[in-house]
């Protein structure tokens, strides 16, 4: 369904995952403002890259697989006032690794598939969004580490089962999480999504701490509207806040 943001729009009817709140909550967060190459994994219907144009002047680099969601991509990106600093890819990033080793990003963004067993969606293109069959959590590790500068950052959402799974595999991709956000859907229920920052085992930011910090945020109060610490996230982007 068509959605629209204060400063661009997003036509997302031929994606296999609409415009959610977790790719809201990730593109608030991501600490992208100083950021001047930026890669979005797997980018939909666009709305992280055109997020992180909105919150940088940096260059972005949007991959794609599927055939279908890319046109749509690349439509919101041609209406965006930033058009010119985002350039669309259909490819897996599997493939765009193999082509870009002398290109590196100093943020990477990316909202991954998490389900690696159960039922499948009935939509093929839900399915495959959402699955790991064509994304697997070492694939994109492995990509990351690849294509990350030396100093560089990356950002993540993903169910706990999901983020206790990939941060398990961190250690053989020379990563480390630098901070991660426990995410609670509702005030008084349990967390049930993290947000993880992820950089480098070698960088600076690996030598100034030898364990990751960690925070907790809540999207909507007990009464049903948004809390302060999501609204504070997110008012530069939803027009009723």
């Amino acid at each position: 369904m068509p959605f629209s943001f204060k400063q661009f729009h997003i036509d997302d009817r031929r994606c296999g995952m609409p415009v959610s709140t977790d790719g809201v909550l990730l593109g608030a967060w991501a600490p992208l403002s100083n950021s001047k190459e930026i890669l979005d994994i797997g980018a939909g219907s666009g709305l992280l890259s055109l997020m992180a144009a909105q919150r940088s002047k940096a260059n972005i680099t949007a991959i794609e697989l599927d055939e279908n969601a890319a046109l749509d991509c690349q439509n919101n990106f041609s209406l965006s006032p930033w058009a010119d600093r985002l350039t669309l890819l259909t490819c897996s990033i599997q493939q765009f690794c193999t082509t870009a080793t002398k290109h590196s990003f100093d943020h990477i963004i990316c909202n991954p598939p998490y389900f690696d067993n159960g039922p499948q969606s009935s939509s093929a293109l839900r399915a495959k969004a959402r699955h790991t069959d064509s994304l697997s959590f070492d694939e994109l590790l492995a990509a990351i580490s690849s294509l990350l500068s030396p100093t560089g950052q990356a950002s993540l959402i993903l169910p706990l089962a999901g983020a206790n799974r990939l941060l398990q595999q961190l250690e053989q991709h020379q990563l480390i999480c630098q901070h991660a956000v426990l995410v609670a859907s509702v005030e008084g229920k349990s967390p049930n999504r993290q947000l993880l920052l992820l950089t480098p085992s070698y960088s600076n930011f690996a030598h100034q701490a030898t364990t990751h910090s960690a925070s907790n945020l809540v999207i909507r109060k007990a009464d049903g509207h948004y809390s302060d610490d999501f609204i504070q996230l997110s008012k530069s982007f939803y027009l009723k806040l």
